[in-house]
Order: structure tokens, then sequence, then C-alpha cells
């Protein structure tokens, strides 16, 4: 290199490393959050599994609980869960937040997705109704998926764990359990849903074959993907089309708990779709977005993010033109168990942090 240019190529280096993205803390004191959304003015509206939603400012301490949240059964992986502004939130105060829902047999529970809408000052939920209820209520603690992504036509998808008991139901359309359905907002049905016609079907049911799913988004071009738990190896990315099925417990990359082969150990079977991305070992991750925004540059620009609940780091995936896993990448490894993952209106990537109870935001 010309030696009039190395000082100026060390100063630039320096300048890139300092640079570089850091973690910093938004809102702390918060106990076991679940998900955050952007409230207009610059709020955050924040879950916390055990059945408290609040809100807070950037610097400041979490709110008072918000009134109007109704019972949920918080308890194993259950909880308050996953929440999404309605895409017209501003005009309407609609909100819509997923839950373990109690059933009417001691012990039994299932996910639900309530609509509600959100008081001026931000203090109470009003108009609260559940719009969709899983079925059937199983007595477990595990497994209850619940993701929500609202695409461009306004239709709502969630996504439904299996509930570990029922891993052989994610396989038949008679169940809700380990499936991603598809809703109006009002609960009802769509009538291009792809099982509407199918006898002895569900009519919600979008997808079939799926274990936990902890992870769902819309894409640019208004197509869903979901992210889901394999057991122990064969953690998934999947691209959500309707009436597909994603395998589970028929196929899978990963094993049982204390090792040894799930079903017949097949990992490919005609009619059922491949992941894109999968991960073995497992990182259990949670919470999903596709990154719209130039703040960190094209390199990260177009890229998935989601949290390691296993590992406590944030991975970036990047996915070539024809959706063929191109580029994977570990930050911020032992920051902590990340639970969601989101994009703000500032065009930042915001992590919940659930075991330091922390929401953080991504420096450029």
């Amino acid at each position: 290199m010309n030696k009039r240019l190395l000082p100026l190529a060390l100063a630039l280096a320096g300048a890139l490393a300092h640079a570089a993205p850091a973690l910093e803390t938004v809102v702390e004191g918060l106990k076991t959050p679940w998900a955050v959304a952007f409230l207009p003015g610059g709020e955050f509206l924040i879950t916390e599994r055990d059945g408290t939603m609040r809100t807070a400012k950037a610097g400041g301490k979490p709110s008072a609980p918000i009134q109007g949240v109704p019972a949920v059964v918080a308890e194993g992986q259950g909880g308050l869960l996953d929440l999404q502004l309605d895409s017209d939130f501003a005009r309407n105060r609609t909100l819509y937040f997923c839950f373990a829902e109690p059933g009417a047999e001691k012990g039994t529970n299932s996910t639900a997705l309530a609509r509600a809408k959100l008081s001026g000052d931000n203090k109470r939920l009003t108009d609260v109704k559940v719009i969709f209820s899983q079925q059937p209520k199983v007595d477990s603690k595990l497994h209850f998926g619940c993701r929500i992504a609202e695409a461009p036509d306004g239709k709502l998808f969630l996504s439904l764990g299996e509930r570990y008991k029922g891993m052989q139901s994610a396989q038949t359309l008679d169940n809700h359990l380990g499936k991603v359905v598809r809703i109006n907002k009002d609960g009802s049905v769509p009538a291009d849903n792809p099982f509407v016609k199918t006898p002895g079907a569900l009519p919600e049911i979008w997808t079939l074959g799926h274990r936990n799913s902890q992870g769902l988004t819309i894409d640019d071009k208004g197509r869903p993907w979901e992210l889901e738990h394999g057991p122990q190896g064969g953690d998934e990315l999947n691209l959500i089309a309707p009436k597909l099925n994603y395998g589970w417990p028929v196929i899978t990359y990963g094993e049982n708990y204390g090792g040894g082969k799930i079903g017949d150990g097949l990992v490919a079977k005609a009619g059922m779709e491949q992941p894109v991305v999968k991960w073995v070992p497992s990182i259990a991750p949670s919470g999903l977005v596709k990154l719209k925004s130039a703040q960190y540059g094209p390199a990260w620009q177009g890229s998935f993010f989601t949290g390691s609940l296993k590992f406590g780091y944030l991975e970036r995936v990047k996915l070539a033109a024809d959706d063929r896993l191109a580029e994977q990448e570990k930050l911020f490894e032992g920051a902590g168990r990340m639970r969601d993952v989101r994009e703000g209106p500032d065009g930042l990537l915001y992590l919940v942090l659930e075991t330091h109870g922390r929401l953080v935001r991504v420096k450029p």
C-alpha cells in the first residue's frame, strides 16, 4: 500500500470498528417480558408472561399494569404472549394479543387470540373479545406457539403449537394443534382459506405439520414466514404457503430429548415441505423480523433477525433471491435470552431480553 494512504486506511478501519452496532438499554425493570409493539408518540407497549401489559418510555420505568387484560394461564410456557397493533391503530386504537386461555375442565387450556381497544390514556383495554380459540383444549403447559402477523390484505395469521402431547394431531385437520391459522379481524373465516370445503377440516387452518412456532412475520412481498422449535435439533425457518404440510412429526432434523429417532427417523418425505433454513443443534429461535430499513447498511438490509433463547444471541439470516440461504451471522453473544425481535418506526432493531427484564435496541 502507498505509505501516504496508510494513515487514511488505519483511520477508516478505526472509524468502522468504533461504529460497530451495539446494544443500548431502552427500558428495564420488566418481569419476564414477551413481546413489544410501538405506540404513536414513541411509547412502547409490552406484554409480560404473568398476564400483565404495560407501557414505557425510553429511559423511563414501566407503567402500572394496563387494566382489562383477561385471565391467562401463566404456567409453564403459557401466559400473556404475543402482541400486534392493528395496521390502522392510529385511527382505531385496536390491537390483538394471544395468550394461554383456561378451559372449562380443570387443567385444560389452549392458545387464544383476542381483539381490544387501548384507551387514549394507555391505561386500560376496552371492547375485549376473544376472536379465535384453539381447539381442543388440552391438559398441557407446553408449546403454545402464539405469534401474530397481519398480512397486507388485513387478514390475521396466528401460529399454534401442538401442545407437546398432541404431536400426532399436527398431521390431521380436525383440530388446531400444530397449525398456522388465518382469520378475518372479526374472527370469521376467509372464504378463500384452503380447507374451507374439505370435509372434516377446521376452516381456519392455513398450514399443518408444525411443532412449536415462536416466530411469524410478513415479508416485503406479503409472504408469511414462520420459525419453529425442533426437538433437540431441527429448528426451522419456513416460507408459509396455503395448504402445505411442514412435516412434524413425520419428518424432522431433530431427535428425542435424551437421544433416539422420532418415529421412523425421516428427514424428508414426498408431500412434506423442507425448511428454508434449519438449525442443528437447536438455538431455540424466538421472534422474527425481516429488516426493511437501511439504518445498518446494505449487509443487514433485507436480512431476517431472530433471537436465540438457548444461547442468548441475535442471529442474522440473509437469503438469496431464490430464497436459499446465503449468509448467517451470530451477533451480541451472551446478551441474554432474546424473546422478541422487532423493527421500530425509527428503522432500528429492538430486542426483548426475557431473563434480564429489559428492552434494548441495536444502535447502528
